[in-house]
């Protein structure tokens, strides 16, 4: 026992001189990048274009920066990945039993046995049964440290097909002596949003083998196996999805001017160029952004794009010749204009008539929405010699608060 802490403490610390190395060439990396670019500029301002090759170094520095970065993002993510210890995977020892039977050998007789509403209330026409509860946990917190939208958005667990949340548009209100008559104030109005949960499948596949090892915890190999595929598909769909099978995406609202932002609207401000940035003073469209959600929204606030979107910024300075980006420590987010940036592949690229950039708080602007029960159905014949596993689960998600965030357009 002692000789697994030192080597669990040694794994550590290992850990965190490597992090420290990648944090120290990330930002060796932008120093470098920063000189390159001012040489730039300094070339466009005295020849009216830029050199060649300062392009192509540009180029490299960048294409190093986002190496160091990415290298950076997996250790953080391998950190906060849970493993097989601790509270979610705590359960009644005869019920994991009859689910590892299950898993391993298709033997569902104990299940049916057992009785347990938790693992049978879920079958269908189909076939498979509801994972346990610890196995669930096990999937969404793989997932919460896997999907950059779920870290920074609201989580909720519910247990109906449709998550309805009423919310208060304003109500009347007035001042009053102590002893003064009070008039009757007209009533709030009230919107109710809803949220339906649509079903999310992935169907790894194991080799009889590996379910016949004793030592190979089938639950978190499903877990790790589900985990790149749910991700995925949920980080589009919580940027992009139609609301039809799905979660409504954050850009599939109406994007509107936010001097004529309404409720069910997204409100934006516009980048001030043709598909890009304006020619001169580039970073006060980033500052109008910050500032078009109301103060209340902005001390979380934090910007979310894609990393073609974040490599533009990088070239971009404030009115007093600072760059607007900024490397973050290790285990922390860069920043732009001291506010974090979230990456998000899904976000679209920058392009005329694009909202590539969000910003606000997503906690209290995007609600997503998980069913409780993740549920397999074991097919050993659809592959042969392989034993698939269906696993299905319910997601929705959508826009709660339409001022908590905003858009810039291109």
């Amino acid at each position: 026992m002692t000789l697994e802490t030192k080597m669990g403490a040694g794994a550590s610390a290992a850990a965190g001189a490597d992090v420290r190395a990648a944090t120290g060439e990330m930002m060796a990396a932008f120093e470098a990048l920063k000189a390159a670019n001012d040489a730039r500029l300094a070339e466009i301002e005295k020849r009216g274009n830029a050199d060649p090759l300062v392009d192509d170094k540009l180029g490299r520095i960048e294409r190093s920066l986002e190496a160091t970065k990415e290298r950076l993002d997996r250790m953080a993510l391998d950190a906060a990945r849970p493993g097989v210890t601790g509270d979610v995977r705590n359960g009644d020892p005869e019920r994991k039993s009859a689910w590892d039977g299950y898993m391993r050998k298709g033997d569902d007789s104990q299940l049916a046995r057992l009785d347990v509403k938790s693992l049978n209330q879920g079958t269908d026409a189909q076939g498979g049964y509801v994972a346990p509860p610890e196995l669930d946990r096990l999937i969404e917190a793989r997932l919460a440290a896997a999907s950059p939208m779920r870290q920074i958005a609201t989580v909720r667990q519910t247990s109906a097909q449709v998550f309805r949340k009423p919310v208060g548009l304003g109500a009347a209100a007035s001042w009053a002596a102590e002893t003064g008559s009070r008039t009757e104030t007209t009533a709030p109005t009230l919107s109710l949003l809803e949220f339906p949960a649509a079903e999310l499948y992935a169907m790894p596949a194991a080799t009889q083998t590996l379910l016949d090892d004793a030592y190979a915890d089938i639950d978190e190999w499903l877990a790790d196996e589900v985990e790149s595929a749910f991700s995925a598909q949920e980080s589009a769909a919580f940027i992009t999805g139609d609301g039809t099978n799905k979660p409504k995406g954050l850009l599939d609202y109406a994007i509107v001017a936010d001097a004529s932002h309404a409720w069910g609207q997204i409100g934006s401000v516009v980048s001030g160029g043709t598909g890009d940035f304006a020619a001169t003073d580039p970073g006060d469209a980033l500052i109008d952004l910050i500032h078009a959600p109301k103060a209340q929204y902005r001390g979380n606030g934090r910007f979310v794009m894609n990393r073609r979107t974040l490599s533009a910024l990088r070239k971009i300075k404030d009115g007093s010749g600072a760059y607007v980006w900024r490397p973050g420590a290790a285990g922390e987010a860069s920043t732009v204009l001291g506010y974090p940036v979230t990456e998000i592949e899904d976000m679209p690229d920058i392009a005329e008539d694009a909202a590539a950039i969000a910003f606000g708080d997503f906690r209290k602007g995007y609600l997503i929405v998980d069913r409780q029960g993740a549920r397999v159905l074991r097919d050993p014949y659809s592959a042969k010699p392989y034993v698939l596993f269906y696993t299905t689960k319910r997601v929705g998600g959508g826009v709660q608060n339409f001022d908590a965030v905003k858009v810039m357009t291109f």
